[in-house]
């Protein structure tokens, strides 16, 4: 989007929008320590003001569009995991889906500021986030197994975490070597250790 295209979207959002969507942008761009409120004001292109007419100050804004980025994380994942198929597939369909790898995940971004770690209040989302995924990746699992799609020795709570923290670890490994191949080939080995627990029908006998 080009900065004219830009800016006439903003024009036709709120002040109170503007804010969240540049705090949210700023955030995934240089985290919460590099994101400051004369930052976020030029982004947003409104006054000082404005700003402290719908947040209280920096922090207040921050959680807001941590939260906004959360919410979107989760409409995507959930996206994925419903799509029709089996728990395999619904598992690769959201460790496959489209990323912006080397900008790195917006919310695991979060969990590398001091400053958010260290605050309750901050922390909440992320804490929130990755307990939801963990527990949605575990249902999903656990219902293939009921279905018979999955070996019964499989335990999907770990299988759960295994998978959340290969896509945060990919995207660590990826922006450290500024190349997706990382991120892409972490994805690739656990699909293949997944779909060992994959149960294959036994072949019919003739009938003949």
């Amino acid at each position: 989007m080009s900065t004219q295209e830009r800016r006439g979207s903003r024009e036709r959002l709120s002040t109170q929008e503007r804010l969240v969507r540049s705090t949210q942008e700023l955030l995934w761009e240089r985290g919460y320590v590099g994101t400051s409120p004369k930052a976020i004001l030029e982004r947003a292109g409104v006054g000082q003001g404005s700003m402290y007419h719908h947040f209280s100050g920096k922090s207040d804004l921050a959680l807001a569009a941590i939260r906004r980025t959360a919410e979107g994380m989760k409409e995507t994942a959930q996206e994925c995991l419903t799509t029709p198929g089996t728990a395999y597939e619904r598992v690769a369909a959201y460790l496959l889906r489209e990323r912006q790898v080397l900008r790195g995940c917006p919310i695991g971004r979060m969990t590398q500021d001091r400053d958010v770690v260290q605050s309750p209040e901050l922390r909440a989302p992320l804490d929130e986030m990755f307990d939801w995924l963990r527990g949605r990746l575990a249902e999903v699992l656990t219902d293939g197994q009921r279905r018979g799609e999955l070996a019964a020795g499989l335990d999907p709570v770990a299988t759960a975490a295994t998978v959340a923290a290969v896509v945060q670890g990919g995207y660590v490994l990826a922006r450290a070597a500024d190349d997706t191949a990382p991120f892409d080939a972490a994805v690739e080995g656990v699909l293949a250790l997944l779909a060992a627990q994959v149960v294959h029908p036994a072949p019919r006998p003739d009938s003949r």
